[in-house]
């Protein structure tokens, strides 16, 4: 196999992608504004500012993929003109509009917590008559890591939300779910339509940004079901080729689709160690049209991201289990500049591994100290 791989976006996604795309004798170029982007040292980049830039990509790969669901439609509509993208145009276009994500849910039956469009004050307003609060708007487009959103508890903070989001354009208006903890389920199909699930990831997140998943998610047994086979009617109703990820929330009710990710996912990093194939490496088979690995768990296995500052890697490396993944990024508050994987053999070493590790993060996130495998 000597095919080429051209991905949207040189962030360190694409760089785990490269990475697991190497030992099938598989290369990778990239679309990326910034010259020494995280997946720069796995291959050509071509420079998305450029006049030609767009075109030279087009031309440097067999197949193509995306590693950011914010690719511009307009490039993938260039390039669907002459060469395959995997995961489908669709797919993106649903996935950038959260509006048309929410109907898409309704539309295969995936309980999703009430909803209304928003694109006025007079909207909004109605809008908090309906579902009553809280709510929580976010802009039907763009918004990533808690960016875009407002929680409006009290009637008295409407104009508020409205002078902060209403610049933005269309908004959604979403209640507030009560929910128990945060899950993702992460599912892989490839060319000939076979799919495979990895376990459900228990997700924590640090203001708003995914600080640790532990996989397989505790107490899931009953839940691991009903979300493949919300994936997999996703995956079966857009043709999908490659990794999808959906974020559920646990609530009394069952599970609610949160929003979905046409891409590998920052929690199913814990895979490239944890299972026997990771979603890199199973996102790359499906796009080359691979037959696709097992995705069995080889340990119950915790990822914790690095934001903002790196620890001494001499420090992590010294932790029994643990497995160090740096993108190189440059350190800036709130910037998710690499992970640690740790792969303990019980809850009791879990515990101490967590406890050793909140020491060395210059920024320690919120570690548990009793979580259970």
């Amino acid at each position: 196999m000597n095919k080429t791989i051209g991905i949207f976006g040189g962030g360190q996604l694409g760089r785990m992608m490269a990475q697991a795309a190497l030992p099938l004798n598989i290369q990778c170029t990239f679309f990326e504004a910034s010259a020494d982007c995280p997946s720069a040292a796995l291959g050509t980049v071509y420079s998305s500012a450029a006049e030609h830039g767009l075109q030279n990509f087009i031309q440097s790969a067999d197949v193509f993929s995306l590693e950011f669901e914010n690719t511009p439609l307009a490039d993938v509509d260039v390039l669907t003109q002459s060469k395959a993208l995997h995961p489908p145009r669709q797919a993106l276009a649903i996935a950038q509009n959260r509006l048309q994500e929410k109907a898409l849910f309704d539309a295969l039956q995936i309980p999703v917590a009430p909803y209304k469009a928003v694109d006025s004050l007079d909207s909004l307003q109605a809008a908090v008559a309906e579902l009553g609060l809280p709510i929580v708007l976010k802009t039907a487009t763009g918004g990533y890591d808690g960016k875009g959103q407002f929680v409006l508890r009290s009637a008295d903070q409407i104009d508020q939300a409205w002078a902060e989001l209403g610049p933005a354009g269309s908004l959604i208006a979403e209640s507030f779910v009560t929910f128990s903890r945060e899950v993702s389920i992460i599912a892989v199909r490839g060319q000939n339509g076979d799919v495979k699930t990895w376990p459900l990831a228990e997700n924590h997140h640090h203001h708003g940004i995914l600080s640790h998943s532990i996989v397989p998610a505790p107490n899931s047994i009953d839940l691991q079901p009903v979300a493949q086979d919300y994936i997999t009617r996703l995956l079966n109703h857009l043709n999908y080729v490659g990794v999808l990820t959906l974020e559920l929330f646990v609530t009394e009710k069952g599970l609610y689709a949160n929003e979905m990710a046409p891409r590998v996912h920052n929690s199913g990093h814990w895979s490239i160690e944890g299972a026997v194939c990771s979603q890199f490496e199973n996102h790359v088979r499906a796009v080359a049209g691979l037959p696709l690995g097992s995705t069995e768990v080889v340990r119950p296995t915790v990822m914790v991201n690095i934001i903002g500052q790196h620890p001494k890697s001499e420090d992590v490396l010294a932790l029994n289990g643990a497995h160090l993944h740096l993108y190189n990024k440059t350190e800036r508050e709130g910037r998710k500049i690499g992970h640690i994987t740790l792969m303990p053999n019980d809850s009791r070493e879990l515990t101490s591994l967590c406890r050793q590790l909140a020491k060395i993060l210059p920024n320690p996130l919120a570690l548990s100290e009793d979580m259970s495998i």
